[in-house]
């Protein structure tokens, strides 16, 4: 038997969020191990804490989807740094938590909420023309009607469409059946003065996950993007009202470092055996 819990990411309210499902213990599981339990608990992601293999780490992290094994996610980070502080998880670093993760080292900050560093881009830059009409068909809108589009991928493979405003990300209905392999987080602003600064949507049905409730990789790399020029340079970020959650991502970049933050509440805690 090995220690779980599952963590609620991304909502100060319980059951509004983005749930991971936390495994602790997890060394001498393999691999059949892990995917067949991320299947199993078809949430958007499952998470397994090992002995860290680098010296500078508290703890080594995977990540799996329904699909797949990831480098790197958002909420898992932020969830699994919480549920192994919970657990009685004492960092090196006093109040920097330091994971372990196929994407490399990455610092977990703890304050008001825990915040992740944004990892570097693996692929940025424009998007071609191609692969322009690609996405506004797969979104089922006219190519006119996306603002602008780069590669924000920080290990996941997103791709980042700018729509005209809060709304128009709210109406999107995406052919899902037709994504093959893309990964699409959509963005549009909110007018100023309201609590969140944009309304954020994921999609990436090739990972076992059609619409993913709250994305904190994807919000990094839109900061890494539009932090500075299209956006301020902190903010929030509202993400999975179209399916009846309530994420808010906190998002700050300073000296050249994307930080995403979020509440974090344990909503299970138990055993689990595999």
């Amino acid at each position: 038997m090995r220690g779980f819990r599952q963590v609620d990411v991304f909502s100060a309210e319980p059951l509004l969020g983005n749930p991971v499902a936390v495994v602790h213990d997890a060394d001498g599981l393999d691999e059949a191990q892990m995917a067949r339990f991320a299947r199993w608990t078809n949430l958007s992601e499952t998470t397994f804490l090992l002995t860290p293999t680098d010296p500078a780490a508290d703890y080594r992290l995977r990540i799996w989807t329904p699909g797949r094994e990831l480098p790197f996610a958002g909420h898992p980070t932020l969830g699994s740094a919480h549920a192994w502080l919970e657990a009685g998880g004492m960092p090196r670093s006093g109040d920097v938590v330091v994971q372990e993760c196929a994407a490399g080292l990455v610092p977990v900050r703890r304050g008001e909420r825990l915040a992740f560093e944004g990892p570097p881009l693996v692929r940025s830059g424009p998007v071609e023309a191609d692969d322009l009409g690609r996405i506004a068909r797969v979104l089922r809108i006219h190519e006119g009607e996306i603002v602008d589009a780069a590669w924000v991928d920080n290990g996941p493979g997103w791709v980042g469409v700018v729509l005209a405003d809060a709304a128009a990300v709210l109406a999107c209905r995406p052919d899902l059946g037709a994504f093959d392999g893309l990964k699409i987080g959509v963005v549009g602003r909110y007018p100023d003065g309201g609590e969140a600064a944009v309304e954020v949507r994921a999609f990436c049905p090739g990972l076992g996950v059609p619409e993913d409730p709250v994305t904190g990789s994807l919000n990094a790399g839109l900061a890494q993007w539009l932090a500075g020029s299209r956006l301020p340079t902190s903010y929030v970020a509202s993400q999975g009202t179209a399916i009846g959650r309530r994420g808010r991502v906190h998002v700050s970049v300073a000296d050249g470092s994307v930080w995403v933050g979020g509440d974090t509440l344990t909503t299970i805690t138990g055993t689990v055996a595999l």
